[in-house]
């Protein structure tokens, strides 16, 4: 007999993870609607040219692409769907002009695993608000994206918070040119600090020891303190620690608080905040998010945004458990008769099984059978 086997870093949900995977995403989904999000589901499979920016080669390596044998240009298979919800927000939803709360929930596929333990197929929920540039904007999004995490059962959260702005104001103010930028980008997302090192060599002051300080920036919300006496004072520099200094102020006792000013570790079309939502017991974060201005520009209008995702799959081991309410069988032979009865249990939610074969309780996973009685049909126990 032939041994199918799936391709590496692919696997199935079987049935009874299966229906705790997609309670727990219907759950979060009914969370971001009480908070004005509405869900928008784009395709698996479009234009090649759509799903990956200018420049972001961390996307356009995860991405798996073919040819169209209709059009001849090449599609894609998304790898992120962020950049699809810009897309709707800028093209299919550009009759809007305030602020527009959109999130989804779908299966993602990367050419490449992002860990050693990742899938290949992440299962992508998340929420995006665009239109509005102020931090309260991302408060929002960081509050849900910590509530969705404690909905299905993570406690202990840690949440890291960095600044790319930082980052890139640096960059820019020293000259590096497109190509050393992202290198450098790579390098920092890493913790390479060897490598920061040779890169920056030739870099000038104050930039040089801007650079070379930033990986050893992180820890409580005293290192903003720190940043401000080993960062020059630059309009990006000092607009991003205003920033962090807002949500420390903002979150202080609701969520443990860390503050990175090497994490990088977003996507390069990431513009300003980045978090990212730890726990103990996973050695990566479970949730990240950020703030991407303007992604929507090559769709057609720029505008502020700012979102958060997570992989529901890296949760399945805690996710709380199905209902554990078992079925009512009902011999196969009586369905004819008994069929009004079946529809209305089914109808008040129970679980009504046909045997077929005079199968086990056990077997069946039912608890109970539909008899005939004086009365009419009846539940009564099954053993």
């Amino acid at each position: 007999m032939r041994n199918w086997l799936l391709p590496e870093h692919i696997a199935d949900i079987l049935p009874a993870t299966a229906r705790q995977v997609e309670t727990a995403k219907a759950a979060m989904l009914e969370l971001f609607r009480t908070a004005g999000y509405e869900l928008v589901l784009p395709p698996l499979l479009e234009y090649a040219d759509a799903l990956v920016s200018e420049g972001d080669s961390a996307l356009d390596i995860k991405t798996f692409k073919l040819d169209d044998h209709l059009s001849g240009r090449q599609l894609g298979l998304r790898a992120d769907i962020t950049p699809q919800v810009a897309r709707i927000d800028a093209h299919l939803l550009s009759n809007r002009t305030g602020v527009t709360r959109l999130c989804y929930a779908g299966s993602v596929v990367h050419a490449r695993p992002s860990g050693l333990m990742s899938s290949r197929e992440p299962l992508q929920v998340g929420a995006e608000l665009y239109g509005y540039a102020g931090i309260e904007a991302d408060l929002e999004i960081i509050e849900l994206m910590l509530a969705t995490l404690r909905q299905v059962g993570v406690d202990k959260l840690r949440l890291d918070v960095g600044h790319i702005a930082i980052f890139r104001g640096l960059a820019a103010a020293a000259g590096l040119a497109a190509e050393d930028t992202r290198e450098l980008f790579g390098a920092l997302q890493s913790k390479d600090i060897a490598t920061v090192r040779e890169l920056v060599a030739e870099v000038a002051e104050p930039y040089k020891s801007a650079f070379l300080a930033l990986p050893e920036l992180y820890g409580p919300r005293q290192i903003l303190d720190k940043a401000r006496t080993r960062l020059p004072s630059l309009p990006e520099v000092e607009l991003g620690l205003m920033q962090l200094s807002a949500i420390a102020n903002a979150l202080d006792g609701q969520v443990e608080l860390s503050f990175d000013l090497a994490e990088l570790r977003g996507d390069f079309y990431h513009t300003g905040l980045m978090f990212a939502a730890y726990a103990p017991g996973w050695s990566e974060a479970l949730a990240r998010g950020g703030r991407y201005d303007n992604v929507g520009r090559k769709f057609g209008r720029a505008r502020p945004a700012t979102g958060f995702s997570l992989d529901l799959r890296d949760l399945v081991r805690i996710l709380p458990e199905r209902d554990a309410a078992q079925g009512i069988r009902v011999k196969a032979r009586d369905l004819a008769a008994a069929r009004d009865t079946v529809t209305a249990l089914r109808a008040a939610g129970e679980r009504v099984i046909i045997d077929y074969l005079g199968e086990s309780a056990v077997a069946l996973d039912c608890d109970r059978e539909l008899v005939l009685a004086a009365e009419g049909w009846q539940v009564v126990p099954f053993n």
